[in-house]
């Protein structure tokens, strides 16, 4: 039996765990159109987030809370070490003259000094303000305008020159405001600031006390800017108390399922961007429980392989693509081997496996049966084994995030022994506000509510969501503010459905809806998701808006390709704008939108699509940071393609 669905069954039999969380179900004319999810953890009446290094370093001071890579190594970093680096920073930041509730901005990849500054800042009284390392200066100039940060701290010098141009640009209307002072982190720019703190003495201790006991839970720790597919980011207000309901009801949630059954400590790899709120969410969640946590500075996976084999996670949290990559990792391998046939079978045994181990999990079906199970250890042997290898050999769990992950996936994944948790969430909910029930998953949804949320699915289809993890404000914007707050409900600006268990499926984003000329609604994003999960497609964009029909822009990713032409014999260099008519790769894409279109009616299907050259890339502004397609500026860039496609018949 496969360990992930072994693991589950055996937590099932012992009892208790499961049962600890019962989602409410509110029903209208007989269709569940809301559900609620009692608190696991009471909201605080006291304290801030500021407080966790200092009560880890108090109550278990030779705790292990991250590992920092040195070399080849990963060199622990005890709660006690990890509270003395964040209050000599907190001190550094009070002397340099950061008043309380002043905002820092932090502009840095995912590194273990990202965690120190975090802490130090609210440490400091202060509020983070994360920007990625991606930014422009015309973004970043917009942000430290907007949130009227008094201090900058970067990475790289790279970060440094971006952070100078943004300083030099003009602040349009209105005062310039005071120009923040800047520390920058490859230059000793932390070891600075703790000299600073340092030099206080016991006034800088007592400084930090000061303005950690003033702190409440309704205080703003952070302000996120989304990152603006459309339009200029907004700030999103959260407060220490929304990063409370987030972190200690997930913990409660899913760490004592994951310890139980597995009968390992915890430990996670955290390789999404910080500046992003849900890696930031699970930094905070892991240690405030004292899991142990490293960080990779990339989520590319050739990047992302080594340090999963050097660290060796029990879970991760990652996005649809890192879980793609590395099925397609597998069957390249294969392929490569001359085994192609061999991981398409291990593909399908891995599904039914998984298909079968659910059915018997709900006491819906036997399980797998002797034939299968055979064939299942033939090809752990021969398939499973290496993906378990490629994220570590140690990982049982994961859960995915950021869009809708393809339920065969899943399923493939289950097989192998990891158990894949779709969750739901945005930036405006402190990250997740759905997840699947650890005992209890359907791929294909989103799961219930985080504990002490509800989710409501309004007339129009649009999903609503309540509770401690809403945020109150967007920064400097009432009227976007009351746009989205309506009646204690946040409108996500997403599409879902509940089932008649209350799992929430995501189906489309409101705004991103197409109509055709001939009046159909089609949501593009489910079609680009199963797009995109086929290689060698990379990121796609489906179109339509006032058009005949519905047609794709689709782009190759450049790994995929190939290899793709290295099994077809083809030279390695064959530049794409001599594949963008190739018959033999549009029999391979036809057969993505295919796919793509067995989800939905004839009237919303693909009808044509253009193989176009280049990548969509945060570099050259078509991806957000998060790895969503900016559709404006897709589009834009793409516009002739895109007339072309229309001049032809489909």
């Amino acid at each position: 039996m496969g360990s992930a669905h072994r693991d589950m069954r055996r937590a099932r039999r012992r009892g208790g765990l499961a049962d600890r969380v019962r989602p409410r179900l509110i029903r209208e004319n007989g269709v569940v159109r809301e559900v609620r999810v009692p608190p696991l953890v009471p909201p605080p009446t006291r304290g801030s987030t500021a407080d966790i290094p200092f009560t880890n370093a108090a109550e278990a001071p030779d705790a292990v809370v991250l590992r920092r890579k040195a070399g080849d190594r990963w060199e622990p970093v005890t709660a006690a070490a990890f509270a003395r680096q964040v209050a000599e920073v907190a001190k550094g930041l009070i002397a340099a003259g950061l008043p309380p509730g002043g905002r820092v901005a932090l502009m840095a990849r995912t590194r273990a000094e990202w965690a120190v500054t975090d802490f130090a800042v609210w440490a400091a009284g202060g509020v983070t303000v994360p920007v990625y390392a991606t930014s422009s200066a015309d973004q970043l100039a917009w942000i430290l305008r907007d949130s009227g940060a008094a201090f900058l701290v970067v990475e790289t010098g790279e970060n440094a020159e971006t952070a100078e141009r943004a300083l030099a640009a003009p602040a349009g209307s209105g005062p310039a405001a005071p120009r923040p002072a800047v520390w920058v982190i490859d230059h000793g720019g932390l070891d600075e600031l703790a000299g600073l703190g340092r030099a206080g003495g016991e006034e800088g201790d007592a400084a930090v006390a000061a303005r950690r006991a003033a702190l409440a839970p309704e205080a703003v720790a952070t302000l996120v800017y989304t990152s603006g597919t459309t339009g200029r980011p907004k700030g999103c207000v959260l407060t220490h108390a929304n990063l409370h309901a987030e972190a200690a009801n997930l913990v409660e949630l899913l760490r004592p399922v994951f310890e139980e059954v597995t009968g390992e400590t915890p430990a996670t790899l955290i390789f999404l961007p910080l500046a992003h709120i849900l890696g930031r969410t699970i930094q905070i969640a892991c240690l405030s429980a004292r899991i142990e946590i490293g960080h990779c500075p990339s989520v590319r996976p050739d990047d992302l392989r080594p340090e999963l084999a050097s660290f060796r996670p029990t879970f991760l949290v990652g996005v649809p693509y890192l879980f793609e990559k590395i099925h397609d990792t597998g069957r390249a391998m294969a392929e490569r081997m001359g085994r192609g046939a061999s991981f398409a079978r291990a593909d399908r045994v891995g599904v039914a496996w998984g298909e079968a181990a659910l059915r018997a999990y709900d006491g819906t079906g036997p399980g797998p049966g002797p034939g299968l199970r055979l064939a299942r250890g033939l090809y752990d042997l021969l398939v499973y084994r290496r993906i378990r290898a490629a994220l570590g050999g140690r990982l049982r769990y994961a859960v995915s995030g950021g869009s809708p992950l393809d339920p065969r996936l899943a399923l493939f994944f289950l097989g192998c022994g990891i158990a894949v948790y779709e969750g739901y969430g945005l930036t405006e909910t402190t990250s997740a506000a759905t997840v699947n029930p650890p005992l209890a998953p359907r791929p294909g949804t989103v799961g219930h509510p985080v504990p002490g949320a509800a989710v409501r699915i309004a007339d129009d289809g649009e999903v609503l969501v309540s509770g401690g993890i809403v945020t109150g404000a967007y920064w400097n914007d009432e009227s976007a503010t009351e746009a989205a707050l309506r009646e204690g409900w946040f409108a996500t600006g997403d599409l879902g459905r509940l089932d008649a268990d209350g799992y929430l499926a995501i189906t489309g984003r409101k705004k991103d809806i197409l109509v055709t000329s001939g009046g159909k609604n089609v949501s593009p994003g489910p079609l680009e998701d199963r797009l995109r999960g086929r290689p060698p497609l990379g990121p796609c964009v489906v179109v339509g808006e006032g058009r005949p029909f519905v047609a794709a822009l689709v782009t190759l990713e450049r790994e995929a390709l190939a290899h793709w032409l290295a099994v077809r014999g083809r030279p390695a260099d064959t530049p794409v704008a001599a594949l963008c008519e190739d018959e033999e790769l549009r029999e391979t894409v036809q057969r993505a939108v295919d796919h793509a279109n067995e989800t939905v009616s004839r009237a919303e299907s693909i009808r044509a699509f253009a193989v176009v050259e280049g990548e969509f890339t945060e570099e050259n502004g078509l991806l957000t940071p998060s790895l969503k397609v900016r559709r404006r500026a897709a589009m834009a860039a793409y516009a002739r393609e895109i007339d072309r496609l229309y001049r032809r018949k489909p």
